[in-house]
């Protein structure tokens, strides 16, 4: 039975991911959306401040309780957590409880899933074999069929900022060698697509940022623009992409430069990060475009230096929640 209820998987439980979705579902209770948690819920009770917790068996029962209390699809993990102190025993509870949520919205069940930060280091132990999530979730999504343009494209969200990744987790020195005109291009039309679907833009309009400073300068500072980003300009104009650029980074993102265009293709990680978290640093949000079901997250990590402090902020879920929401309800208009 469909829902709009999201499904929200708990992340490492030793980081501030129990304490941030007890205080998005105290937030959020009376005016949604609502939402799920998936984890363990013992965790969640001895975090939560003193919220209210209760066992549920779907989606369906988490929408009734929703208003009284933080409903939880109890996975429970075997061995006890010590905040601020990830453990590779919880490893294979942390990948079940992200493999349920994606089930629950690959079929239906759930409109989404949001997830709260995981660590790596501690996943790698137990064999974890991914980079990270975005990554982990393409994999699992990957027999499901997608009309369109296939991702993974990592977007952060910040105000009337959206900047999309071609490059994500890699060294500044091997980025230019890991660009190519088909991989922004594949960037560039996974972009372009979630715009019209996900973010309800009909003429999306796609500036894509240089690499080198000043765009090169004419290949004096760096052929990258003349040799791949240029090109795939073009390429994605052909498609039929309203794709501009390459533009120097450091014009970009100001505020009347962001009026001229949708979103932004960036080139490599801090190039999107820096200005999104200038923009609103408690409330990025991080988008995974082109899957078959909705994702989001915060923008931030499992922050266990502070773990069981009480000093988490929820701004970033919250804003996750509420666009993996929004982002459901456009694709299933």
């Amino acid at each position: 039975m469909k829902t709009d209820t999201l499904a929200l998987s708990v992340g490492d439980p030793a980081g501030v991911g129990p304490e941030i979705i007890a205080k998005a579902w105290a937030a959020l209770r009376e005016s949604g959306p609502v939402f799920m948690a998936v984890g363990d819920l013992q965790s969640l009770a001895a975090a939560g401040g003193g919220v209210k917790v209760r066992p549920v068996t779907g989606p369906v029962e988490a929408a009734q309780v929703f208003s009284e209390a933080l409903p939880v699809l109890d996975l429970p993990l075997q061995s006890p957590v010590v905040a601020g102190k990830p453990s590779s025993a919880h490893a294979g509870q942390i990948i079940r409880w992200i493999e349920t949520g994606v089930g629950l919205a690959l079929s239906g069940a759930v409109a989404g899933l949001v997830t709260a930060p995981i660590a790596k280091a501690p996943l790698y132990e137990a064999g974890f074999k991914f980079p990270g999530h975005t990554e982990f979730l393409a994999e699992l999504t990957a027999p499901a069929p997608f009309e369109g343009a296939r991702g993974p494209v990592m977007m952060l969200t910040a105000g009337d900022l959206r900047a999309t990744l071609v490059t994500i987790h890699q060294s500044v020195g091997s980025v230019p060698a890991s660009l190519s005109v088909e991989r922004i291009v594949e960037a560039g039309l996974v972009t372009a697509q979630a715009m019209k679907t996900d973010f309800g833009i009909a003429a999306p309009r796609l500036a894509v940022a240089a690499l080198n400073p000043h765009a090169g300068e004419g290949g004096a500072l760096g052929r990258e623009e003349i040799e791949t980003i240029i090109p795939a300009v073009q390429a994605l104009r052909e498609r039929g992409v309203d794709a501009r650029g390459p533009a120097p980074a450091d014009s970009l993102f100001h505020a009347d430069a962001r009026a001229t265009y949708d979103a932004v293709l960036c080139m490599y990680h801090d190039q999107a990060l820096i200005p999104v978290k200038m923009l609103d640093f408690w409330g990025g949000v991080n988008v995974t475009l082109g899957l078959p079901i909705v994702r989001t997250s915060p923008d931030h990590g499992t922050g266990f230096d502070i773990a069981g402090r009480g000093l988490a902020r929820p701004d970033s879920l919250i804003a996750a929640i509420r666009l993996a929401a929004e982002i459901a309800a456009r694709r299933n208009a």
